[in-house]
Parts: structure tokens; C-alpha cells; sequence
């Protein structure tokens, strides 16, 4: 096995620096025509710097809907729809979703990608045809038979399709190489056009594919080893390191440099590859938490180097900062809580051109939420607490 393994609790050196941010409690602004979001499981940002994310309309209170019912029961409110664009500012100027003709719009949507030439890029981890709650424990989601969202889809910005890979119901495991198994989130390299797609949530595998053809060309576990679906026992962080990925394999992350990050949620790690698949190094994060898992999407500082990682901790309720090269945990951001700068199980992550972190919530913290890139500062606290702004 090749690489090493690096632990998040490395001492920092004194003076050390790293990326500062504090919310912006009024972005973005309130939506028009009574709209409310459910569970926001995606978020990413295009070339203009506009905010994409994607949420489940089903995930909403039937009491969140009483302007839907028939007779109306109040003027109040309704769901908008799955994909929602802003701009910089918080204005929401674009929304649309399936389902639609000629494509399967996932039961439970889940990542959202816009890539270098714009289109966008959607998955779902919905294991039946209807919208239907997860399973309390995510790592047994993998278990034997038929899933509905097996595919991931292609849209142009304004939601015409374009590409579906994969077809419901087919799936046949981590070494199908022509359908998925619930993926989580998707990506694709400008340098080849190949799509990175995590894979997922039913499968242990990430696997790619051309991105204008649909065309299969490698997949691998963890390790860059064959993936195995055979079930694993509960995560116990006092055993070693598990040979395969439990799921949900979370994301999939290409640096500028060539590296693949792979969020191995319900592990606590993140394993770092080549693009043929090489193993190169892992780190744990928040090692001992059960669960949900601590990694669940990670975004890359926008200097041209990538020193930085954001990590996104949807049971810790925070935001990790690591140094790119070593892995290290260098601070954290974020606290338990309903405020702005404050999480209910923080799921997705992305960062802009200017630095600012935009961030997605899962469950019932139903929000997205964007915090200001005030440039580097000592590292004073591992925990930062809600980064809350200062008052002049």
C-alpha cells in the first residue's frame, strides 16, 4: 500500500496563518413568491461567480406547503424549485428543475457541478421511485437491491437536458461500469473533460467517464484498489483503517495540481489519489465521531497554489481548515445552532473567485449561507466558534 498517513492533530507552528471569514447574516435575500427551500444538498460556483445550489423539495413540513393544497389552506408558502442560481449580491435569477422529458430527474437529488463549459451536472441518492427518507445509519445504504437513482444527469444553465449516464434500477454494483448506485456529487477536469463522479452512496467507488460521451474509462476504491461491496461492520475508530470506503463515498475533488481528494465520509478520512486512480496519502478528520461521519465535502482555497482545504462537517456542525500539502487541521469555523455562521449538519461546500466560502445544510438546517474571505490571520484557537462579524 502506498502513501501515508497524516493525523489532523499535528502541533501548529507559532505565527502560523490561515484563511479568517465572517458570515454575512443578510445573504442571500429572501426568496420571491412565498418560496422555501427543504434539505439544500448541493452548492457550487460557476465562472461568473454565480452561486448554484440544489435542494429536495420533498424534505419540506406538509405545514410548509400550505399555499399547494387544494382548497389552499393559506396564502403561504410553497417549495421552490430543486435548482436555484444567485448572483453575488443574493438576488435569485434562475430556477428550474425535473422531472422533464426525456431523462429520470433523481427521487432525492443530492450535488450539484457546474463545470468549465457551464452545464451542470446533478445527482440523487434516492433508493425508491417516490421521494422516501434515507436510512437513520448512511454507511448501510449499500445493501443488495434495486435503487431508482443509479444515473447522473447533464443540463445546459437554463435546464434544457442534455446527457443522462446510467438508467434507474439497473445498477449492479461497484464494478457496473454502465450505471451508478445513488452518487453523491460529480466533477469535471477542464485539462481532459473527464467526469469524476463519487459513487456514493450505494457504490464504493469513484468512477469517470467522458464528459461529452458518456464513455466509461477507470474506476477504483479506496486505496486505488478493485471496489468490494461486501458490508463492513460499523465504524469504530479504534480499529484500523478500513480497506474499502464505506458509503457514502461524498465527494470528489480535483486540485489544480492533479490531485483527487475523495471525502470518505462515515471513515472520517479524506484519501488523496492521481487521476489513474494512484493512492497517494489519507488524513482523518474529527477521528472519533460516529454517525453521519465527519467529511462531508471539501473546497479549495482560490490562491493559485490551493494552500488551503475547507472541510465540511455536517455532525461536528463546523468548517475544518487544513494546509493543502501536509493536511493539517490549522482551525475550525462554525458552531451548533440556528444563527447565521451557525450549522445544522452543514453539508456542502464551495468557494468563489474572491475566497468567499459558501456553504449548504442538510436535514432541517434547509439553507445556504455565505461567509466573507477576510484574508489570512494568525492561528490563535483551533475552534473558532461562529465567526460572527466584528463590530467597528
Amino acid at each position: 500500500m502506498a502513501g501515508w498517513v497524516v493525523s489532523q492533530h499535528a502541533v501548529r507552528a507559532a505565527g502560523e496563518m490561515a484563511p479568517r471569514f465572517e458570515v454575512d447574516p443578510l445573504w442571500p435575500k429572501p426568496l420571491p413568491n412565498h418560496w422555501v427551500i427543504g434539505a439544500t444538498i448541493g452548492v457550487t460556483v460557476d465562472s461568473n461567480d454565480h452561486i448554484w445550489i440544489i435542494h429536495r423539495e420533498g424534505s419540506l413540513e406538509e405545514k410548509e406547503k400550505y399555499a399547494t393544497w387544494s382548497p389552499k389552506a393559506s396564502e403561504c408558502c410553497a417549495a421552490a424549485p430543486p435548482v436555484l442560481e444567485f448572483n453575488e449580491a443574493g438576488d435569485l435569477i434562475g430556477s428550474w428543475g425535473g422531472p422533464g422529458q426525456g431523462y429520470d430527474w433523481p427521487s432525492s437529488n443530492h450535488g450539484i457541478d457546474v463545470d468549465y463549459k457551464g452545464n451542470v451536472w446533478i445527482g440523487g441518492n434516492g433508493r425508491t421511485a417516490t421521494n422516501a427518507k434515507l436510512a437513520a445509519d448512511e454507511a448501510q445504504m449499500a445493501a443488495a437491491g434495486g435503487v431508482h437513482d443509479s444515473m447522473v444527469l447533464k443540463f445546459t444553465q437554463s435546464g434544457k437536458f442534455l446527457m443522462q449516464i446510467g438508467k434507474p434500477m439497473m445498477s449492479k454494483g461497484s464494478n457496473d461500469i454502465a450505471n451508478l448506485r445513488l452518487p453523491a456529487k460529480t466533477m469535471v477536469d477542464p485539462k481532459t473533460n473527464e467526469l469524476y463522479v463519487a459513487d456514493g452512496y450505494g457504490n464504493r467507488r469513484v468512477i469517470v467517464f467522458d464528459a461529452e460521451t458518456g464513455t466509461y474509462k477507470r474506476h477504483w476504491g479506496a486505496y486505488g484498489s478493485k471496489p468490494d461491496d461486501t458490508q463492513l461492520p460499523p465504524y469504530n475508530p479504534a480499529d484500523p483503517p478500513a480497506k474499502q470506503f464505506r458509503t457514502p463515498v461524498h465527494c470528489a475533488m480535483l486540485a489544480n495540481d492533479g490531485l483527487l481528494y475523495v471525502c470518505d465520509r462515515v471513515n472520517d478520512r479524506i484519501q488523496v489519489f492521481k487521476t489513474d486512480g494512484t493512492f497517494v496519502k489519507e488524513v482523518f478528520i474529527a477521528k472519533n465521531t460516529l454517525g453521519d461521519g465527519a467529511v462531508f465535502d471539501i473546497a479549495f482555497s482560490k490562491d493559485p497554489g490551493q494552500k488551503f482545504i475547507y472541510v465540511a462537517d455536517g455532525s461536528n456542525m463546523k468548517v475544518h481548515v487544513l494546509e493543502r500539502d501536509s493536511l493539517r487541521t490549522l482551525t475550525t469555523f462554525g458552531d451548533g445552532g440556528r444563527q447565521p455562521g451557525q450549522f445544522y449538519a452543514v453539508h456542502s461546500i464551495a468557494t468563489d473567485s474572491k475566497g468567499n466560502v459558501f456553504t449548504t445544510e442538510t436535514y432541517r438546517g434547509q439553507r445556504v449561507q455565505k461567509f466573507l474571505y477576510k484574508g489570512l490571520s494568525a492561528v490563535t484557537k483551533m475552534d473558532q466558534g461562529t465567526v460572527w462579524p466584528k463590530t467597528k
